[in-house]
């Protein structure tokens, strides 16, 4: 395996999905790089082209929204993220790479939500 910063690429992803840079965003995953979602059933996307239909949407509902870091951390795999949108919903997302430095893996899902401190709702 070749050394390259993992915790830089996620960083790099974060700052596409807040400037809701699509382009930037795909060029980060390898060519047959899998996001696999379970935000609203699961759901499984592989390719560019299947990446870019599922990306697409929200990221423009995350530079409408406001899309906010809240972790970020190593884990023996990979790196683990969670990001919220809104500043409300928040989604645990875990990140696996390639030998070349890409993206080949995303699992995404809700992580636990956590109320608004003073919220009267």
């Amino acid at each position: 395996m070749r050394d390259f910063d993992q915790m830089g690429i996620v960083v790099d992803w974060v700052d596409a999905c807040r400037k809701g840079d699509l382009a930037t965003l795909l060029d980060l995953y390898a060519d047959d790089a899998q996001v696999e979602c379970s935000c609203n059933g699961t759901q499984r996307y592989r390719g560019r082209r299947e990446l870019e239909t599922y990306w697409g949407p929200r990221l423009s509902t995350f530079s409408s929204a406001g899309f906010g870091l809240e972790e970020i951390n190593p884990v023996p795999h990979g790196i683990d993220l969670e990001y919220s949108i809104a500043g409300a919903l928040r989604i645990h997302a875990s990140f696996r790479f390639s030998s070349e430095g890409k993206i080949y893996r995303t699992l995404c899902a809700p992580a636990r939500q956590t109320p608004h401190d003073g919220c009267a709702c």
